[in-house]
């Protein structure tokens, strides 16, 4: 009798495994299929590029295609900035309210929506880890929306047509950081 509960309670648990990873993988190739795979940036790594923002308490941090919100908190609590996560996945967004809810972190608001759809014009710094065709797709709508001054970094690719706004680049592996502003702030 316990053998066949434990036997149950087995087949159980691997069936929500199943049902788990299946719906996971779904909403990864929802979201690859929409514009960019899910690749979190790594823990170093972003530390390095919030580092180099020079990010300034209260200010507005927006990280398009968030993820699992791993960048938007750390800006949060270690900068004390505003952030603003954005992503179409529900599920990473799920991930990253609870996550974020548990740290007990305030001034972090999570969007699901379409990347080209939120509204950027109070963004003093966008952060993106997006694949090139999705950037080139933003591309008109950050030259409309954003602030001059606004501070664009893009995680992994180059902005084409941004050359002459490139502040400072990071040479990481096996993704480099680039820094973009089109106006100086004095």
């Amino acid at each position: 009798m316990i053998l066949t509960a434990a036997y149950l309670l087995a087949i159980f648990f691997e069936l929500l495994f199943v049902i788990g990873f299946t719906i996971y993988t779904i909403f990864l190739i929802y979201s690859n299929l929409k514009g960019s795979p899910y690749v979190p940036t790594k823990g170093k790594e972003a530390d390095l590029i919030l580092k180099e923002a020079n990010l300034v308490k209260n200010s507005l941090f927006f990280d398009l295609g968030c993820g699992n919100g791993q960048i938007v908190r750390k800006a949060v609590s270690q900068y004390k900035v505003k952030g603003v996560g954005v992503d179409i996945n529900p599920l990473l967004l799920l991930i990253a309210s609870t996550i974020t809810k548990l740290r007990h972190l305030k001034n972090i608001k999570y969007k699901q929506e379409n990347i080209l759809d939120t509204d950027i014009s109070k963004a003093d710094t966008v952060y993106l880890f997006l694949m090139p065709r999705l950037i080139e797709k933003l591309v008109p709508k950050l030259e409309r929306e954003l602030k001059k001054e606004a501070l664009v970094i893009s995680h992994g690719f180059k902005i084409n047509g941004w050359e002459k706004y490139l502040r400072k680049t990071i040479d990481n592996k096996p993704f480099p950081t680039y820094f973009y502003r089109r106006k100086i702030r004095l």
